[in-house]
């Protein structure tokens, strides 16, 4: 259980600190605020996609882990091959917005931990704690990243995000392996 909690929260933890560095190198002053944002979203994101992921599991029935596995997967490549410029953007946008666009955005920026939700019944793993660990990992790593950004290159960035979508992948691929088995 120990291994399957930390394959899944050290990813989003890495993720978090590539975002929370990226809006340090732009500059963004309300650290606090924008590191509850992250944490709030973190922490809500899992849930809705487990109630969704609950909802298409009892629709597909046994099919529904290999569904869970390849969104866990698609998600893990995404991170890996996303287009920098693309977030970059988005950052920016969200370092300045306020209300129901900056709840759209967050909710953008947080896809990966929506495909966590739907991962959660497939783990088997007590959602109370998951989401605990989530948003407890993202409000620190959110600070740090923060702090660190404007010291940060765009390359260790770069490479913490794609680490994480590495960390999801393989963590799709390990599942699948353990399900066929």
């Amino acid at each position: 259980m120990v291994g399957k909690l930390i394959a899944l929260v050290l990813p989003l933890g890495l993720d978090t600190f590539a975002v929370a560095a990226a809006l340090g190198v732009i500059g963004v002053k309300r650290r606090v605020r924008i590191s509850a944002m992250l944490s709030s979203f973190e922490a809500g994101m899992p849930l809705i996609g487990l109630a969704l992921g609950a909802a298409l599991g009892e629709a597909i029935g046994g099919a529904a882990d290999f569904v869970a596995i390849g969104v866990l997967l698609a998600f893990g490549l995404w991170m890996l091959l996303g287009s920098e410029v693309a977030e970059q953007q988005r950052l920016v946008q969200f370092a300045s917005m306020r209300g129901p666009a900056a709840l759209l955005l967050g909710v953008i920026i947080s896809l990966d931990e929506l495909a966590i939700g739907f991962t959660l019944g497939l783990l088997r793993l007590p959602v109370v704690l998951v989401i605990a660990l989530i948003a407890g990992q993202a409000f620190l790593l959110a600070q740090l990243g923060l702090r660190l950004g404007e010291r940060m290159s765009a390359r260790l960035r770069e490479g913490a995000e794609r680490l994480a979508g590495v960390a999801l992948a393989g963590l799709a691929v390990a599942l699948l392996a353990e399900k066929l088995v």
